[in-house]
This record gives structure tokens, sequence and C-alpha cells, in this order.
């Protein structure tokens, strides 16, 4: 039964991708044992045939376009006889020389960006962007390696001209094999047959994905399930696993969880007796999972459900635009802030400027520096007026604030009090833009669901300043800083922050 279904599932495989994937890793329970590595090993050499082909195909691109190169810079000097007889000249030679190490630099930058494979889920423009890597640092070695020589002969025009031929080259002949290979996937050849174990809403979510996805190479043929059901696309239970995938030559078993470990380890050893491709679906936790990066920590596979708020890279370019802005600001804004300083002086007892600590994020204390815009001892009076706060929550906020002093309510209505928080901004531990800093006597009324708004750096101005300044809502406070941290960017920033001039202007802070 075995030696009659065997040739079908190879030439399936044949047909399927440029690299089938590699065989299950070690030695067969079952039998057919001496098919086994000589079939891999058939399969290793034509994956390797094929890569050798991709890259002469990519050394037959850099030379043709290195004498394109060379025509389109030397060509109008000569005529066409005369270009013939150039080619058996000595600086023909040199240029040949040179064209040809430029071709094996540009292999083995396309070897590194991993470009003699066609992973079905890469796109042409994510392929495109490779190759452009992969020309640019070939080129980048070779003019490299051209002024280290000290070669006077080869014209740096005609390097420039065969980069910019080179990259639609490579990248155009890619794109229309990877058109041709997805075509013959669309019309049913060479698909892989997959046998889905598991009938739940994952095993159900990943059938209907491969069967709207055939270009991916895969067709459902049915399901195994722990019990016999009346659907037809059930063909079986777990226990029938090996005669179900005989029968329906069957190339690849995709286990979706959860499912009991025994059934899997099960699967696991036929698997290998029938030399059957298999793959486990991780659990995707009701759809959290979904789309999730999944990568390797030492030994152990890890998927990750929730990453930081803001990318490491979007981090570096809003901490540059913030310090940029802050030490700006802080220079033009320096000659106001010395009159205001007198000002605050003159209308009430006490220094100009108000520093407090404040919290930031994961829970980072810092001195914040504001004008003064109260009384002096505005601390100790709050918790006496704590009983009328306004504010739902752990956020005190009055309307009609008793402390504030008469230059104070003109200093808020227009925001101008905050200007010097230019300097926390300055030294990193505030942005221009995201959740407002709280005191710490605010912070330590946090339920456990606030804390998710110290998830980043506290802001001069946010969604919440710019949307709903005059809701008293703690909640409404919270969900437009969560709706903040979960959908930032470079974007949202500039928006809020365009946002906040027309509500500085019209003196809505109280």
């Amino acid at each position: 039964m075995m030696e009659r279904v065997r040739p079908g599932r190879s030439t399936a495989r044949a047909r399927g991708a440029d690299t089938a994937p590699p065989e299950f890793a070690g030695e067969p329970l079952g039998g057919g044992a001496a098919a086994g590595p000589a079939r891999a090993a058939k399969r290793v050499a034509r994956g390797l045939t094929i890569q050798a082909v991709y890259a002469a195909l990519d050394v037959c691109c850099v030379l043709a376009t290195g004498v394109v190169a060379y025509l389109a810079r030397f060509g109008e000097q000569y005529t066409l006889q005369a270009q013939v007889r150039f080619f058996k000249t000595q600086t023909a030679h040199e240029y040949a020389g040179f064209f040809v190490l430029y071709a094996g630099l540009l292999v083995l930058c396309c070897v590194s960006q991993n470009l003699y494979q066609t992973p079905r889920e890469r796109s042409t423009l994510d392929e495109t962007l490779m190759v452009m890597k992969a020309v640019a640092l070939a080129t980048a070695l070779l003019a490299l390696f051209i002024f280290v020589s000290g070669n006077k002969q080869i014209s740096r025009l005609v390097i420039c001209w065969a980069a910019l031929l080179n990259t639609p080259a490579l990248s155009g002949w890619r794109a229309a094999k990877r058109e041709w290979i997805l075509r013959r996937a669309k019309a049913g050849t060479g698909l892989l047959r997959v046998l889905v174990v598991g009938t739940g809403r994952l095993g159900r979510a990943v059938a209907r994905w491969l069967e709207e996805n055939r270009h991916f190479g895969y067709e459902v043929c049915g399901f195994l399930d722990s019990r016999r059901t009346d659907d037809p696309r059930v063909l079986g239970t777990f226990q029938d696993v090996r005669s179900v995938s005989l029968a329906n030559f069957v190339d690849e078993l995709f286990i979706t969880l959860p499912i009991d470990r025994e059934v899997v380890k099960y699967m696991v050893k036929e698997a290998r007796g029938i030399r059957l491709n298999l793959k486990v679906i991780p659990d995707l936790y009701d759809g959290l999972g979904w789309h999730c990066p999944l990568y390797m920590l030492g030994g152990f596979p890890v998927m990750e459900l929730h990453e930081q708020p803001i990318p490491v890279l979007g981090r570096a370019i809003k901490r540059m635009i913030d310090f940029v802005v802050a030490l700006c600001g802080l220079l033009i804004c320096a000659p106001l802030l010395a009159i205001l300083a007198g000002l605050i002086r003159l209308d009430s007892r006490g220094p100009a400027f108000y520093v407090a600590e404040r919290v930031g994020r994961k829970g980072k204390k810092f001195r914040c520096c504001k004008l003064r815009t109260m009384v002096a001892d505005a601390d100790e009076i709050k918790e006496k007026l704590r009983s009328i706060n306004q504010r739902r929550g752990p956020f005190f906020k009055l309307e009609l604030d008793p402390r504030v002093t008469r230059l104070g309510r003109w200093l808020r209505k227009l925001s101008i009090d905050e200007i010097p928080q230019l300097y926390n901004v300055l030294m990193g531990d505030m942005s221009l833009v995201g959740p407002r800093p709280h005191p710490v006597d605010d912070f330590e009324r946090y339920d456990v669901e606030d804390l998710r708004r110290l998830d980043v750096k506290p802001g001069l101005t946010g969604l919440w300043q710019v949307t709903a300044r005059s809701d008293p809502s703690f909640e409404t406070n919270m969900a437009l800083d969560l709706e903040y941290i979960e959908t930032w960017s470079l974007w949202l920033d500039l928006k809020v922050l365009l946002k906040t001039v027309p509500a500085v202007l019209r003196a809505e802070g109280n």
C-alpha cells in the first residue's frame, strides 16, 4: 500500500515549490526505511540545483547589465565595428574581470538575503527591497575594491549605471518567476494535500484560510476529530490517521491545539511511520495570538501576544524630536519665562517655579517643573479639598480651585504655566505628547488597570487634552490615554500637537 502511494506523494511535492520542506527529523518507526534517506537526498539535490540556476540567472543579468552600462557610457564614441574590436582589448578584459567579481559579490549578497528561495508569504515588494539591499551592498564592496586597488581605468559612472540596472533586472525575473509559481498554485497544480487534525474553532479557521489562499500551495482534503460525526469533511478519528492519510494521498498533517498531548505524541509516531510532514498550529487564545510573531528564545518557541506600546525605532525618533523641539522652545521662551517669574513673585508670596514629584514611565518618579499658579502651601490645602473633588477616580481637579492665584488663573487659561516642563522633556522624563503626569498622591490611588497609562512617558499635551479636557470622568481620561498608547504613531503625535495650538488659543485651561 505504501509503495503505491509514495510516487503520488513525491510527484505532488516535486510540483509544489522551489524547495520542499525538510523531512521530519529522526529515524522512521515504520517500513520503507531505505526509501526515506534516498528521497531526502534527491530533494536536497533538487533544491540546490534550482538555487544554482537562480544564481546563474543573476550572474547573466549582472554581466548583461555590465555590457549595457558600458555602452551607455562609451557606446556613442565608437562605431559598431569599433565596439566589436574593443571587446578584444586589454581594457575590455579588465572591465570583464571586474564585472565577474561584481557578479560573485552580488550572488553572495543575495545568499545573505535568502533570495534564492521563494517563500510564498514573501511579497514582491519585500523581495524587491531585499534585492535593492543586496545590490547596494555588492556595489559598495566593488567600489571599495576599486578604490583600494588604485585602478584608474574603470569608470565609476559605469559601475553606477550597472547598479541602477541590476535592481530592476534581478527583481524583474524574480517577480515573473513568482507570478508563474502563484498562477500554477491557484490553478491547482502541485498543491500539497493537507489533513487538519481537530475540528475546533482554530482548526476550521486554519482550513478556511488555506482554502482562501491557495497560492500558498495547500489543498485541504479533510479533518480528523476525536469522534465520528455526520460532517462529510471529517474523514475519521485520531486513531484513523494512518489509513486516512494513505487513502487520501495526504502530504502534511496540521495539528491544531488544544489537543491532548498523548494524541500529539501518537500523531508524531504515525507521521514518522508513513513519512508525513507534520506541523503544529499553537493555541491562538481566542484570536489574541493571530498575526503575533513567533521566535526562538534559546531552544524554546515563544509567541509574543503583546509587545511594548511604542517600538524601539519609534521611541528613538520620538525622543529625537522631543529633544530638538524642547531645546528650541526653551531658548525662544527664556525671556518670557524671566518676565513671568518676576510677575509671579510680585503677585503672591512664594517661589516663581513650582517643583514637585510626578510619576512617569514604569512608575519612575521625577521632579516636574511648572510656573507657580497657586498659593505657596497649596499641597497642604489639597487634602482638605478632596471631599469636593470634581473628578471621579484618583485624579484631583476643581473648576474654581481656591488655591489658584489671580495671575495663576490667567496662566492656566493659556497653559503658559506648563512651558517650564520643556526642561523635563529635554531631560527625558517627559515627552511632548503623552498622558498627563499625575502627582504621587493621585498615583497611590490608582487601580491596577490604571497603571497601564504608565507604559509610556507622560506628555505636555495628549489626546485627552485636545478632545475631552472638560470631561470630569477619570474613565474618559484613562480610555483616551490607552487609545493613544495602543494606536501610537508619529502621525498621531503630530495631529495632537496641531490640535493643541487652537486649544491653547481658545484658553480652555483651568
